[in-house]
């Protein structure tokens, strides 16, 4: 079986795994805010939450009390995302994909990105969607300064053996409705 037909079997396993682990849940970023709440003021980029994933955006409220957040923007096939500025009230529209993005707003830099995905592994790495976005992305970001990737999404999510290429960038850490994890 080749990379990239392992990769759809897993994305396929994964995204029925994150469906269960959704159906009754609240809101589960607390252990993200406690994160968080180390890196006061530092530019911070979430997303907003799409079909199964986990919401992020309680936590990204009470960041953008104390520095600036961000969302990323799809600006093209294979290119790196760009991240404009995003607050708890602002005017947001259609992206992408059906992505919800700030419909204006500064671009900004971010050093920390809390990063959606369908699955993940203890040694910090990441299944993605397909499209590269994130990983040409951090590969860019990591290239100019520190950039800490925070995994987010359920416990369930979690994949020993995912199966990664060299140009799959790892995760820093990776948080959960049960805690977070350290990759090893």
């Amino acid at each position: 079986m080749t990379i990239s037909e392992r990769k759809a079997a897993a994305r396929q396993a994964a995204f029925a795994a994150r469906a269960a682990a959704h159906d009754g849940a609240g809101s589960h970023a607390g252990h993200l805010s406690s994160v968080l709440a180390g890196y006061r003021g530092v530019p911070l980029s979430g997303y907003a939450q799409m079909r199964t994933e986990i919401d992020p955006t309680p936590a990204m409220a009470e960041a953008a009390a104390h520095g600036p957040v961000c969302m990323p923007i799809i600006v093209g096939k294979g290119k790196p995302l760009r991240f404009r500025e995003w607050t708890p009230d602002c005017a947001m529209q259609d992206g992408p994909f059906g992505a919800q993005v700030p419909a204006k707003g500064a671009w900004i830099t971010p050093e920390i990105l809390i990063v959606p995905l369908l699955a993940f592994s203890r040694a910090g790495g990441r299944l993605g969607y397909g499209g590269g976005f994130y990983d040409r992305t951090l590969e860019q970001l990591r290239a100019q300064k520190p950039t800490l990737a925070v995994g987010f999404a359920y416990a369930a999510q979690e994949m020993p053996d995912l199966p990664l290429e060299p140009t799959d960038q790892p995760l820093d850490l990776i948080v959960t409705e049960q805690g977070v994890i350290e990759p090893s």
